[in-house]
C-alpha cells in the first residue's frame, strides 16, 4: 500500500478502485446539507440498495393486482420464494445450495437449532460461548439450559480472554476444550465477535469441537458478508446469521441458517401421525411440497435444510435481500475481501500515524479480523467524541464503557470516507 496518507492519497486509491462503481448502487444517507455522511456503521445497518425499492414495490404490485393468486403467478412466485435467495446464501456462506436457507431472524433459527443440536446425556451437558457474547446469543443458551432443567449459571461456560488481553484466539478456545470437552455438549461460536471484530477460523473451531466430541455451532451475524466462509467445507454443525448488518437486507430482514447435509441426510423425512420429526421442530412450510398443501397428519420433509423451515417467508422482508445479495454476486466475493483489507489497512495505517494515544482492540493480522475496527478512545471523553463525530456527520457505533466501533464496507465505503473518519477523530481528540 502506498504511503501517502493524504486526502488526495486516498482519492487516488479510489480512481483506482475497480469496484468503486457499486457505491452508486446504494442509498447514501445526507446530513442537513445535502452531501452523504461518512456512514461507517455497516456493522450495525447496511445500507439501501437502490433495486430493494423496486423489488418491493413490484411485490405490493403484485399483491394488489393478483391478491391470493400470487402465491403461484407473481413474477416471482410467493410460495417458493426463499429459493430466489439460496444461490446468493451459498455464495457468501460456502455452502450447498441444499444447505442453506432464508428464514425467520437470527434467534429464532437459533432456538430452532438448539432444538435439534442441544442434546445434553449424563456429564456431557455444558455449553461453551465467549464471554461477552452478544446478549441475545446468552439469552437463548440459558433457556435451553433451563429448558432442560438444567442450571444456566454452572453449565454455560463463558470464555473470557486472557488477563490484559482483549481477544480471545482461538488457543484459547483449544485449551478450554482440551480442558473440559468432556462435559461440553455444545459449543456456539462467533464468526466475528461483535464487540472487538475479532475474526475466527471456522474450520479449525469445528476440529476442536469434534476432537472434544462437542457439536459446532456459530453465530455468524458479523461474518455473512464481510469475511470469507467455507462453511460446508469446515464441516460446521450449524450456523445462523441476521441478514441487516453486512448483507444490506433491511432493518428486520429475514435471517438465514445452515445445517450441515451430513445432518439433514440422516433426518428421517417422514414421521408418523403426531410424531416427532426425528431431532427438529417441524412446521408446514418445512413439509415436501410436493404435498403440502394436501394438509395430511404426517410430516414429510423438504430435502435438506428446507425440512427446518417453520413458516412461508415474509416476501416484502425477503425482497430487498434479493437486490443485496445480487449485487455480491457481480461484484465477486473475493474481490469484495481485497478491498476489505485494503481500507481496514488503510484506516489503521491512518490511525496509527496520526492517533497514536487511540488503542485498536481489533487482531492486527488480517486473516483475524473483517472490515471492522474497535477502538479503545483514551480518557473519559470517549462517548463525548463519538457524539461529536455524529454531529460532524460521521456514523460509526458507541459500545459502553470505551469501545468505537468503525467499519468501512467494501460495496459502499471509500477510501476517502476512511480518510476523513481519521481527519474528525483527530481533531476531536487534538480539542
Amino acid at each position: 500500500m502506498s504511503t501517502d496518507l493524504t486526502l488526495e492519497g486516498a482519492r487516488a486509491r479510489d480512481a483506482a478502485d475497480a469496484l468503486a462503481p457499486f457505491r452508486a448502487r446504494f442509498a447514501l444517507p445526507q446530513g442537513p446539507d445535502g452531501e452523504p455522511l461518512t456512514y461507517l456503521c455497516g456493522h450495525s445497518l447496511g445500507l439501501e440498495p437502490l433495486a430493494a425499492r423496486t423489488l418491493v414495490s413490484e411485490e405490493l404490485d403484485d399483491w394488489a393486482r393478483l391478491g391470493v393468486a400470487g402465491h403461484e403467478h407473481a413474477r416471482r412466485p410467493w410460495i417458493p420464494y426463499h429459493e430466489n435467495l439460496t444461490a446468493g446464501l451459498a455464495a457468501v456462506t460456502g455452502a450447498r445450495p441444499h444447505e442453506v436457507v432464508a428464514m425467520n431472524s437470527l434467534t429464532v433459527n437459533l432456538h430452532l437449532m438448539l432444538a435439534s443440536f442441544y442434546r445434553p446425556q449424563g456429564a456431557r451437558r455444558r455449553i461453551l460461548l465467549e464471554a461477552g457474547a452478544f446478549s441475545s446469543d446468552r439469552h437463548a443458551l440459558a433457556s435451553h439450559l433451563a429448558w432442560h432443567g438444567l442450571d444456566p449459571e454452572r453449565e454455560l461456560i463463558e470464555l473470557a480472554p486472557p488477563a490484559g488481553a482483549d481477544t480471545l484466539g482461538a488457543e484459547a478456545l483449544e485449551a478450554a476444550l482440551d480442558a473440559h470437552g468432556a462435559q461440553i455438549a455444545l459449543v456456539l461460536w462467533p464468526g466475528v465477535q461483535f464487540r472487538t471484530g475479532e475474526a475466527f477460523d471456522v474450520a479449525r473451531v469445528t476440529r476442536a469441537a469434534r476432537r472434544a466430541g462437542c457439536i459446532a455451532g456459530f453465530d455468524l451475524a458479523h461474518s455473512v458478508g464481510n469475511v470469507p466462509l467455507a462453511l460446508h467445507e469446515a464441516e460446521a454443525d450449524f450456523a445462523v446469521w441476521c441478514s441487516y448488518k453486512y448483507l444490506n437486507g433491511g432493518p428486520g430482514a429475514i435471517g438465514g441458517c445452515f445445517v450441515h447435509e451430513r445432518h439433514s441426510a440422516a433426518q428421517p423425512r417422514r414421521a408418523h401421525a403426531g410424531g416427532i420429526p426425528g431431532a427438529r421442530l417441524a412446521g408446514w412450510w418445512g413439509h415436501e411440497p410436493e404435498t403440502r398443501f394436501a394438509m395430511g397428519p404426517r410430516f414429510a420433509g423438504s430435502p435438506g435444510i428446507a425440512a427446518w423451515q417453520i413458516s412461508n417467508p415474509p416476501i416484502l422482508a425477503a425482497a430487498p435481500l434479493i437486490a443485496s445479495l445480487a449485487i455480491f454476486l457481480e461484484a465477486g466475493l473475493a474481490r469484495l475481501r481485497d478491498k476489505s483489507l485494503a481500507l481496514t489497512g488503510y484506516l489503521e495505517a491512518l490511525l496509527r500515524a496520526r492517533t497514536p494515544q487511540v488503542g485498536i482492540v481489533t487482531p492486527e493480522a488480517p486473516p483475524r479480523r473483517g472490515c471492522q475496527l474497535s477502538l479503545r478512545l483514551p480518557g473519559a471523553g470517549g462517548r463525548a467524541v463519538f457524539e461529536a463525530l455524529g454531529a460532524r456527520g460521521v456514523v460509526c457505533d458507541w459500545r459502553a464503557p470505551d469501545i468505537l466501533r468503525v467499519a468501512p464496507v467494501p460495496l459502499y465505503n471509500r477510501f476517502e470516507d476512511v480518510w476523513r473518519f481519521v481527519q474528525a477523530l483527530t481533531e476531536l481528540l487534538r480539542a
